[in-house]
């Protein structure tokens, strides 16, 4: 209910009706796997091709023994929720699955658009749980201002939430472990307060200030063209 109709409309996601929040554009997660569109395994999923031909993935993922990454693409026509995605570790043992770090890259964004990303100043959780209880979480946050073209780094434990207005591509873990702290008090379609996962969330989240340095290489010319690496961690490089 937070989605707009940019995915449906100039990208032809979806079934045409209504909004569309977000696409799920390249998984093997069970939550919501790919499949081929055409050529010999039209309508096999993607788990079960590179079950058959791993070597379609690459080296990199045949020795993982699973396929690493989730692409989406996200249409926030209203403010999404504020979130956090716990680590490996605590995912593992909590969930059952691998934990979430990621990274967006801005597509479009509206004038005067911008996200909340980790929080401007050191905060306790005693004061985490009075800032979501008082609904001035907002006030402890960073936000910041995006671009058609910026990137936006969140390792695991990142407090964050994808603003309105804005069109991003989202690359991540393949992973849906997400944990709510808040929803700015709104109602959710069935008309009832959305569900949070407050302790979790304290639980997982960085509360100190997130590292804000540009990750962004330098260019690097290839052949036919130009390579920046945008980001870059143990899990991907985009």
């Amino acid at each position: 209910i937070r989605g707009g109709r940019r995915l449906i409309e100039e990208y032809g996601k979806g079934d045409g009706a209504g909004n569309l929040a977000e696409s799920w554009e390249l998984s093997c997660h069970p939550d919501g796997p790919s499949i081929a569109a055409d050529g010999p395994y039209a309508g096999r999923s993607l788990p079960e091709i590179l079950a058959e031909r791993p070597e379609f993935a690459g080296r990199a993922v045949e020795s993982l023994g699973r396929f690493p990454v989730l692409v989406k693409l996200i249409d926030a026509a209203r403010d999404l929720s504020v979130q956090a995605h716990p680590d490996d570790a605590y995912a593992l043992k909590h969930e059952g699955q691998l934990g979430k770090t990621e990274m967006w890259y801005i597509i479009d964004a509206e004038p005067g658009a911008g996200l909340y990303c980790g929080f401007r100043r050191e905060v306790t959780p005693a004061q985490l749980h009075t800032a979501i209880e008082g609904n001035t979480l907002c006030e402890l946050l960073r936000r910041v201002p995006v671009k058609a073209g910026d990137v936006v780094f969140i390792p695991a434990g990142t407090v964050h939430a994808i603003g309105a207005g804005i069109l991003l591509a989202e690359i991540q873990q393949s992973s849906s472990v997400t944990y709510r702290l808040y929803d700015y008090g709104r109602l959710g379609a069935d008309g009832k307060p959305r569900e949070l996962h407050i302790d979790k969330a304290i639980d997982v989240s960085t509360l100190t200030p997130s590292d804000t340095a540009d990750k962004q290489s330098a260019p690097e010319k290839i052949p036919g063209g130009v390579k920046t690496a945008l980001a870059s961690c143990e899990y991907f490089t985009t």
